[in-house]
């Protein structure tokens, strides 16, 4: 069984919808906590701002988005902005869409957050659990080998023995 996945809500937050999967799932344990930074913190080393498109496009005529940007840029975790909502959404805003895609090139290209996107509140769950997921395996050092998964038993075994260090496929069948 997997360890769960640690998320911290801002408190500003708490209402929201995603807080409400976060609690109905059993795989998480949330706390609401208030920090300057970003909306979630996932598995102690994720931050997410969570955006939805028309905070977005208000975010964008404030300024709010930029002086944003530049602090997630700026901290010593992995950021990621998750913008939710769909093409209808998008439509429904007032600013053009070259507008938003200009902001949005700034966020990615020029300051190097990644911008991803999802549907839904339950979406937005799902994507930062299995980012929770994938942070947890990689700081255990549980990285995947690359190639093809071996079906059998014997395979595998042979699969594991070749992963360590001068062990190639003759040493492995001796072994």
């Amino acid at each position: 069984m997997e360890p769960k996945v640690t998320v911290i809500a801002d408190d500003r937050e708490a209402s929201a919808d995603v807080v409400q999967h976060f609690l109905a799932r059993s795989d998480c344990e949330v706390f609401i906590r208030r920090f300057p930074l970003g909306d979630y913190y996932i598995a102690g080393r994720l931050l997410v701002e969570r955006k939805h498109w028309p905070d977005l496009v208000a975010s964008i005529v404030d300024g709010r988005l930029f002086r944003q940007a530049c602090r997630l840029a700026a901290s010593p975790l992995h950021t990621v902005v998750l913008l939710e909502g769909s093409e209808e959404d998008v439509a429904e805003c007032a600013m053009t869409r070259e507008a938003i895609q200009g902001a949005l090139i700034s966020v990615s290209v020029i300051l190097g957050i990644p911008v991803l996107h999802s549907r839904n509140a339950e979406e937005s769950t799902r994507f930062m659990l299995y980012a929770g997921r994938q942070v947890q395996s990689m700081i255990s050092g549980a990285v995947t080998r690359a190639g093809h998964r071996p079906k059998s038993k014997r395979r595998t075994q042979l699969h594991i023995l070749q992963g360590l260090p001068a062990v190639g496929p003759v040493r492995a069948a001796r072994l």
